[in-house]
């Protein structure tokens, strides 16, 4: 927490991370254009905020983007949010909803660290007993490159020959295809006819899952993308992930998943 703190209280680090809320996945050259900063401090302030894990960082063939990281703010909302007036910390809960608001760029883009082995992430990626447990559905796939993908969610069961396994490599990476939204789910998730319309309009979106290990914990990194500009579902898995992640970070490391998962 105490880097997390330190990299909030420098003035052009928040400049840095308003730039990024207003159009997140920039470039060190594109974060440089317009501020008064050597791109030497931009690069450095930048270094700050990764290591404090407020800006976590996606390779793009050549080019590094920088993303807004909301992790570190959620830890500190869900350890002191109910324990101080709430108007005292009100720019605190304001930054949260900033972080994981849609912006410019149309993906989502999440990481966390997790007292874990990379061996024991994977399993709880892939195996109904652990996703049960803290995401509430269960896959039925052999998690192998083009295979497809059955999802067991509350109240009923999604098949769809485009629900496939993109990559897997174990405990490096693992990506494949959102579900579809049918009728029986919108019903199960409280959607309503207007938004299923909506969504079910949208192209096809994927999610991958970065493993790397460091040390004696695992650093996970969540990117969800395929969405257009202004997507509905963005908005809907960017309130959504942060929640999962927390509780399968919370059951890994001490074999309870959050309440409500």
């Amino acid at each position: 927490m105490d880097d997390v703190f330190k990299a909030l209280a420098d003035p052009h680090r928040r400049q840095l991370l308003d730039n990024l809320n207003a159009h997140n996945g920039q470039t060190l050259r594109d974060l440089c254009s317009g501020l008064d900063m050597a791109r030497q401090s931009v690069s450095k302030h930048l270094a700050v905020l990764e290591a404090a894990n407020l800006v976590t960082t996606v390779r793009r063939g050549r080019e590094k983007l920088h993303y807004l990281n909301a992790e570190p703010i959620n830890a500190i909302t869900e350890r002191w949010i109910n324990q101080y007036d709430r108007h005292r910390i009100r720019a605190l809960a304001d930054l949260k909803t900033a972080l994981e608001q849609p912006v410019n760029n149309p993906e989502f883009v999440y990481t966390t660290y997790i007292n874990t082995t990379p061996q024991q992430l994977w399993q709880a990626l892939t195996d109904p007993a652990f996703t049960r447990r803290y995401w509430g559905l269960t896959i039925d796939t052999d998690w192998q490159p083009g295979s497809t993908m059955t999802w067991h969610v509350p109240g009923t069961t999604i098949t769809d020959p485009a629900q496939l396994v993109l990559e897997a490599d174990p405990h490096r990476k693992l990506a494949y295809t959102w579900h579809t939204f049918t009728p029986q789910w919108a019903e199960g998730s409280g959607i309503d006819d207007d938004t299923l319309t909506t969504i079910a309009a949208e192209p096809r979106s994927k999610v991958t899952f970065e493993i790397e290990p460091l040390s004696d914990i695992v650093k996970l990194t969540v990117i969800h993308d395929g969405f257009e500009p202004d997507s509905t579902v963005l908005g809907m898995i960017t309130q959504g992930w942060p929640a999962l992640l927390s509780s399968l970070k919370t059951l890994l490391e001490t074999g309870e998943a959050l309440p409500d998962a």
